[in-house]
């Protein structure tokens, strides 16, 4: 079992569990491999799913204890009878996590019943999705924004992942630029397009800024989306984001790292769905936040795109990848999703102008 469990002995795992308050007698782990970032695991009692260990990765995530005080204050808020909660689980230590020589862990109640999609063909799927993404933003509506700190500091920066990007493209080897040169040159076409397209003169909000569908748990029995989870980017942003980075995995079919760029889609009556579930809520959206997702469709991916692009001629330092040019692949299947939002543009304006009610 030990071979299964990447850098960990099943021992280690044991010690790491006792540092929290859970029976750890009997456990088996799983390793959870759909994440870029944490190492997560899976704890079960008697074959019965229990909860979530995961360890964070404090090289992206180095302010751990404003991270975490941002994900209980969230939890607290994020219950209501159509939104399941996640509890932390605390450690002996009273902290919502435990520091250990090989990191710093967490533990969090698992949702029986409950699975993901990472893509999905289903327009109830897509409506679900935009049910929950909506009510998060529902729960969270008054909380107290100085209270949430950024965890990944302009996480959605236009400028910063454009000189990010500027940075590993005059460091990085010959090969890798002209392995890319195709994605480099969309990158320096696309930049002054869509700064354009950026928009700051919105209300802040408590975001989760990682909306992609397979960060939505829904339940195996009811098709119902329970909550979200994978919750590190639970800080400030505009309500664009979480729809941006919702539909490019949602009105897509294909997989981030398509390489037939053919099977790359913009599924209208999945974003129609989609907006439907959000419209649900009533109002609580200003107009100017609803004018500005279709421009979160069109920005959102590209981000991802420029993003994975930068980690690809940095040499994979960020994103884990299982082949090499994993990084290139998904940015150029996130570019061409790019382009295709892009020439739905003025179709996103209609549906979401006559979809979702404005704040009076």
């Amino acid at each position: 079992m030990a071979e299964n469990l990447g850098h960990y002995s099943l021992k280690e795992l044991h010690e790491i569990l006792k540092e929290f308050k859970v029976a750890e007698q009997n456990c088996i782990f799983k390793p959870l491999t759909a994440g870029y970032i944490n190492d997560t695991f899976l704890v079960s009692h008697d074959e019965h799913p229990s909860y979530i260990l995961q360890r964070i990765n404090h090289n992206i995530f180095e302010d751990i204890e404003g991270l975490m005080t941002n994900i209980d204050r969230a939890l607290k808020g994020l219950k209501a009878v159509d939104y399941k909660q996640i509890k932390l689980i605390p450690a002996n230590s009273g902290k919502t996590y435990a520091s250990l020589p090989s990191g710093y862990w967490r533990i969090m109640t698992f949702i029986s019943d409950s699975t993901t999609h990472n893509t999905t063909i289903a327009p109830d799927i897509a409506f679900e999705a935009g049910r929950i993404i909506g009510k998060f933003h529902v729960l969270l509506n008054d909380a107290k924004l100085n209270q949430f700190v950024d965890t990944i500091p302009k996480f959605h920066d236009l400028e910063l992942r454009k000189m990010q990007f500027l940075a590993a493209k005059a460091k990085t080897s010959k090969e890798r630029r002209g392995a890319a040169k195709n994605a480099i040159a969309f990158t320096l076409k696309m930049l002054a397009k869509l700064e354009s397209l950026a928009q700051t003169d919105l209300p802040v909000r408590i975001c989760h800024n990682d909306t992609k569908l397979n960060n939505i748990l829904f339940s195996k029995s009811t098709k119902k989306a329970l909550c979200l989870i994978d919750l590190d980017t639970i800080m400030k942003g505009y309500f664009y984001y979480d729809v941006g980075d919702a539909v490019r995995t949602i009105v897509n079919t294909a997989p981030e790292d398509e390489q037939d760029h053919s099977k790359i889609t913009f599924q209208k009556k999945l974003f129609e769905t989609f907006i439907e579930g959000i419209a649900m809520h009533g109002a609580f959206l200003s107009k100017e936040e609803i004018m500005a997702l279709p421009s979160g469709v069109i920005l959102m991916p590209f981000l991802h795109g420029i993003r994975a692009l930068t980690d690809y001629l940095n040499n994979n330092i960020y994103y884990k990848v299982s082949y090499e040019n994993q990084n290139l692949d998904r940015c150029l299947s996130l570019f061409d999703f790019t382009k295709k939002a892009l020439e739905n543009l003025d179709y996103m304006k209609k549906i979401v102008e006559s979809s979702l009610p404005p704040l009076k």
